[in-house]
């Protein structure tokens, strides 16, 4: 799907479907908080969230004290939902409407956080177009939290084919740069009850290539 074409979908996908409407929807987004913490992210930690659409995950760092923020997705439709939902506590959230695959970083994080995009990523060139992006935007010794279907996961989501990863193959993919530090397994539980396997892998920048994946 060309990067228009991938645009079109998830603005109608919001626009139709509404926040709670989509499979992916969470009240709260308690695998990543989770890790994060355990990454040692405090209210001085910068962020950006990766697909974040209308994700909650927002709401709660702020809530938390954070506010070097920024959310990008493809979809503006979605980040209308989100801004609109935080009323004024929107100000404090950069957002970003762009593909993750064309995106030019201008700053780096400490966290790079991704439920549920990279997985969409089904063509080598744009799988390798957002490892770019993830080395230059996530700062050395920064991590990475992202987020995939299992391998025993939809092969499908919102209509779209999707790559499933184990934490090792995934750690292929990302690279040498990244060491794999952590892995989590999670069932997602839809708004409609259906189940969706997940798996969390994060991942610390290394300040130079090579090295263990694993400490």
């Amino acid at each position: 799907m060309q990067d228009n074409g991938r645009q079109a979908h998830w603005n109608e996908a919001y626009a139709t479907k509404g926040e709670k409407g989509v499979s992916w929807y969470e009240d709260a987004p308690m695998p990543s908080l989770d890790l994060m913490r355990q990454c040692g992210a405090t209210a001085k930690s910068s962020l950006i969230d990766i697909g974040g659409g209308a994700s909650r995950l927002v709401d709660a760092l702020l809530a938390q004290g954070m506010h070097d923020l920024a959310v990008l997705d493809l979809s503006a439709a979605a980040l209308d939902v989100a801004e609109a939902r935080l009323g004024a506590a929107a100000a404090q959230v950069e957002w970003i409407v762009s593909d993750i695959t064309a995106w030019q970083p201008a700053r780096t994080y400490d966290f790079w956080h991704d439920r549920a995009a990279f997985h969409f990523l089904i063509r080598p060139e744009d799988r390798a177009a957002y490892v770019e992006r993830l080395h230059a935007a996530v700062k050395p010794h920064g991590h990475a939290i992202i987020a995939t279907f299992a391998p025993d996961g939809p092969e499908k989501c919102s209509g779209l084919p999707v790559m499933r990863y184990d934490p090792q193959a995934l750690a292929g993919v990302i690279g040498p740069h990244f060491q794999l530090v952590d892995e989590r397994r999670h069932v997602h539980t839809t708004p409609w009850g259906s189940t969706q396997s997940f798996q969390f892998s994060v991942f610390r920048h290394l300040p130079e290539s090579g090295g263990s994946r694993r400490p």
